[in-house]
């Protein structure tokens, strides 16, 4: 049994500014509010939204 890496996105900054295709991705990723964070499974699909978004969270766990 394989044990899935997982990692903790956490939003830092307002997404006020942001375009709606990051707001969407915010929300794919689960964050609604500044400081909120989400334990997620480190895979190449969460990899490439967090990339988008890279300037709007921080990453836990790498």
């Amino acid at each position: 049994m394989t044990v899935k890496k997982q990692i903790r996105v956490i939003l830092k900054k307002s997404k006020i500014e942001s375009t709606e295709r990051q707001k969407q991705t915010l929300i794919g990723l689960g964050l609604k509010k500044i400081s909120s964070a989400k334990l997620l499974n480190d895979t190449p699909q969460v990899r490439g939204m967090i990339r988008k978004v890279s300037h709007l969270v921080s990453v836990e766990g790498e």
